[in-house]
């Protein structure tokens, strides 16, 4: 049987996946099988450290706009201003209204009297 020589595709599909794997070691920077697991691995835990940090900025969002709440009285909290949001119809998100709690309070306490003033009509 006489033999057959492979063309260039594979040989160029194997070397664009070696592109990624600068920083791998071992066997993991030299067989084809390991860089395509490895690869997979880093983008899935890359994309699960981007989910985790805007969770954790989420929460930072609600801590802060709950402080500056609870400092104006002890009845109203975070879960109310956000329904009372919502029922207002009134679309401003978390980041926002944190932003608006660090550098101006005395605007949240306006937006809030303004929501409450809207609720009670």
């Amino acid at each position: 049987m006489t033999r057959i020589r492979r063309g260039y595709i594979a040989r160029r599909q194997r070397t664009k996946i070696r592109l990624f794997e600068s920083s791998f070691r071992g066997a993991h920077s030299r067989l084809i099988q390991t860089i395509t697991q490895q690869k997979t691995r880093a983008l899935i835990s890359a994309n699960c450290d981007r989910d985790r940090i805007e969770r954790d900025f989420c929460r930072l969002w609600i801590t802060r706009i709950n402080a500056v709440i609870q400092q104006k009285g002890v009845t109203y909290s975070y879960n109310r201003l956000i329904n009372d949001m919502y029922k207002s119809q009134l679309l401003l998100n978390r980041k926002i209204l944190a932003q608006i709690t660090i550098l101006n309070m005395n605007c949240l306490y306006m937006i809030s009297n303004e929501i409450l003033d809207q609720l009670k009509i």
